[in-house]
């Protein structure tokens, strides 16, 4: 069970928005950093500040272990086989664009097919969309059920033999609808495909174990997992990065350069050229060591449970339309909803002047947002500090939009 008083680790949340007290409903954006990872990132700048791997002093020293360190807790943490296997990038965007224009580029030919869904983040469409373009491919959509999940018929009708790559999210930012990922795994795989998981939303709020899944490449951040921006994973089997080629070249990647060429270092630091993002590792070292101690199991499970609450409350509001499975058992800790004829940005605004912090918009997921016939969405996704309170703020925050623009209209 989640400490209520959780909240006391995040300062942010100690503060009032419009003469009200914070609540923070956008962690599917990013989430709140708890102060053992403000900390972890102050006694890095303060005490270790040095550049990594080159340096023989103890500065130079205690870096490298603190960077290394991060390294070895996000391979315990994802369940990865090896330390090689995990490389440090700025986020999962990059992550899914170094998959695509490396593992990409050197094994899709004309022809072949790249299969993605509808509810895809942008960062898990354009990178495709690109590598298509270039290498004559076809991209391909597997369409989406009524409810906005996903079904292995649908999979196995658009895996094919010529099918290079399988790329989809574990958890749907827009929905909440958490994918088959393992079963969707095997059919790749049963095809000669290669499986890619944006695991951006998943591995901050449930058990992720890349073994299990058996997928190929995993992405994830660490701004929404209580970790800094700027910090991201990407996760590949051993095999498959070894074959790999970078697609940055400078320093701490090279091995040795002569005048005409030049050999790269093993893995994982061949795909992490110039300075790494050392005080961004360190800090995902401590936010992964702050989600160990709360756990993961009952992060999910505080989650889901708040999602059901929250379609309990919503579905209270007259002309309010909630999207995706009316199961909450289906979905995981976010809940997406418009108030009939007012735009969501209009009534994110006026949650914002009751301190309440939503995220309206097409989400960065535009094909999803035309599969759904909308333009826009409002978004209220929950984290661990999140409490039922909280969602009875977001209910008569609602009730007072819908007020408002009924007596404006």
């Amino acid at each position: 069970m989640i400490n209520p008083e959780i909240k006391r680790y995040f300062p942010i949340l100690n503060q009032e928005i419009n003469g009200h007290p914070l609540v923070y409903l956008d962690s599917a954006a990013t989430s709140q950093k708890p102060v053992q990872v403000i900390e972890a990132l102050k006694n890095y700048y303060e005490l270790d500040n040095s550049n990594v791997h080159r340096g023989v002093h103890t500065l130079g020293n205690r870096a490298t272990e603190s960077y290394e360190g991060a390294r070895e807790k996000v391979r315990k943490f994802i369940n990865a086989a090896s330390t090689q296997e995990i490389v440090f990038t700025r986020g999962t965007t990059t992550t899914l664009n170094t998959i695509a224009a490396s593992y990409g580029r050197a094994n899709v030919q004309e022809g072949d097919e790249i299969i993605i869904t509808y509810v895809e983040h942008h960062s898990n469409i354009i990178p495709w969309q690109q590598l298509a373009k270039e290498r004559g491919a076809v991209l391909k959509y597997i369409d989406l059920e009524e409810d906005g999940t996903i079904s292995l018929e649908r999979v196995r009708s658009a895996v094919t033999g010529n099918t290079k790559i399988v790329s989809m999210m574990y958890v749907s930012n827009v929905l909440g609808t958490m994918n088959p990922i393992k079963e969707v795994t095997k059919i790749a795989h049963e095809n000669g495909a290669v499986m890619v998981v944006d695991g951006a939303q998943a591995a901050p709020h449930m058990k992720v174990d890349v073994q299990d899944l058996d997928c190929d490449f995993f992405a994830f951040s660490g701004h929404k997992m209580c970790g800094p921006t700027g910090i991201g994973v990407l996760y590949g089997k051993k095999d498959l990065l070894n074959a790999m080629e970078p697609i940055e070249f400078g320093g701490e990647m090279i091995d040795f350069v002569g005048l005409y060429d030049s050999t790269w270092k093993e893995l994982p630091w061949k795909f992490e050229g110039g300075t790494p993002i050392i005080a961004g590792a360190v800090g995902l070292g401590a936010a992964i060591d702050f989600l160990n101690e709360i756990g993961l199991d009952e992060i999910e499970k505080h989650e889901h449970e708040l999602a059901a609450y929250a379609m309990e409350r919503l579905s209270e509001i007259d002309g309010l339309s909630i999207y995706g499975p009316a199961d909450p058992g289906k979905r995981a800790g976010i809940v997406t909803f418009n108030i009939n004829d007012v735009h969501p940005h209009d009534v994110a605004t006026v949650l914002d002047m009751n301190g309440i912090a939503v995220r309206a918009g097409h989400h960065c997921a535009q094909p999803l947002m035309k599969w759904l016939e909308v333009t826009a969405t409002a978004r209220a996704s929950f984290y661990m500090y999140n409490d039922k309170s909280d969602i009875d703020r977001l209910t008569e925050g609602l009730r007072t939009a819908k007020e408002y623009f009924s007596d404006v209209f």
